[in-house]
């Protein structure tokens, strides 16, 4: 089961858990119902096969796939790692499907408070297009994950803070977004 929680601000390691005192933990069914998020476990062998892996692809559409590993000290990982870790939206959803090692997907809700998803192999985590998130290693410094989207090219665009604030996607998922209290 994922687990979530609130997480502490301000934030002094990224890597690390940084939980409220004393934790507030999300429940899933409030990040589905309240924030969009949906959660799924997958059998990361002969996913190909699933049939519910394929027709999730075909029911959403997800048309383009990137499989990546991050590790905590090569140069080309501290890039992606860079680039991941920093706050962005994506115009569309997107899918993150962990393959192996673990981290954290950090979501910002729409009272731009941090939630902390802690996402181990066998976690798939359905980001609304819009949502401020970033991914995070954790203290193993190694995750290997596959996200889908939907493959146009505003889709593969990562659109930082704060120049997503005005876009048309983060406008609308706040509007069909309820807060998290």
């Amino acid at each position: 089961m994922v687990v979530a929680w609130l997480l502490k601000d301000p934030v002094e390691n990224l890597n690390l858990p940084n939980t409220t005192e004393p934790t507030k933990y999300v429940c899933p069914s409030d990040l589905q119902n309240c924030l969009g998020v949906e959660i799924k476990k997958f059998n990361v062998q002969n996913m190909e096969c699933n049939p519910e892996y394929v027709c999730m692809k075909r029911t959403k559409d997800y048309k383009e796939e990137e499989t990546s590993m991050v590790k905590g000290s090569a140069e080309e990982s501290d890039k992606k790692i860079d680039e991941e870790s920093r706050e962005h939206l994506d115009v569309d959803d997107e899918v993150w499907m962990v393959l192996e090692g673990s981290g954290y997907l950090d979501i910002r809700d729409r009272c731009d408070k941090w939630i902390r998803i802690e996402i181990k192999p066998g976690d798939m985590i359905t980001i609304p297009g819009g949502m401020y998130h970033r991914l995070v290693l954790d203290e193993k410094n190694m995750i290997k994950t596959k996200r889908l989207f939907p493959g146009s090219s505003e889709s593969a665009a990562l659109i930082f803070r704060p120049d997503g604030d005005n876009h048309t996607a983060r406008r609308a998922y706040l509007a069909r977004m309820a807060c998290y209290n």
